[in-house]
């Protein structure tokens, strides 16, 4: 079965950092795009990262400076890596293969973690 699953979610104060990580398993996970989605109450789910197969990268506007993604093909993982939070970052961020970046989701994508941001 295609699985994905995010973790590192917590609450962290302005100006903050966290570490996200995406564990894969069940599909081929070098070949595939992975991006990082989130997602608030009321609002449309925002493509916030996506990292292809070849190391390159693309990021929302909204982001850009702040967070960074990775990815490590031997250990089937994706990370992101989110500084200088803003308390508009609080969102279910989740990841998920995609067929391209900016184009639809592969499979089923993963659960959610939740990042609050907050003094």
């Amino acid at each position: 079965d295609v699985q994905l699953q995010a973790s590192g979610g917590g609450l962290v104060q302005p100006g903050g950092s966290l570490r996200l990580s995406c564990a894969a398993s069940g599909f081929t996970f070098e070949v595939y795009p992975i991006g990082w989605f989130r997602q608030t109450p009321g609002k449309q789910r925002e493509e916030v990262s996506c990292i292809r197969k070849d190391g390159s990268a693309t990021y929302a506007d909204s982001v850009k400076g702040r967070f960074t993604i990775s990815r490590d093909n031997a250990r089937k993982t994706a990370s992101l890596q989110l500084n200088s939070l803003k308390p508009e970052d609080a969102a279910l961020y989740y990841c998920a293969a995609l067929y391209r970046c900016a184009g639809p989701i592969w499979g089923t994508p993963g659960q959610g973690t939740l990042v609050t941001v907050s003094s």
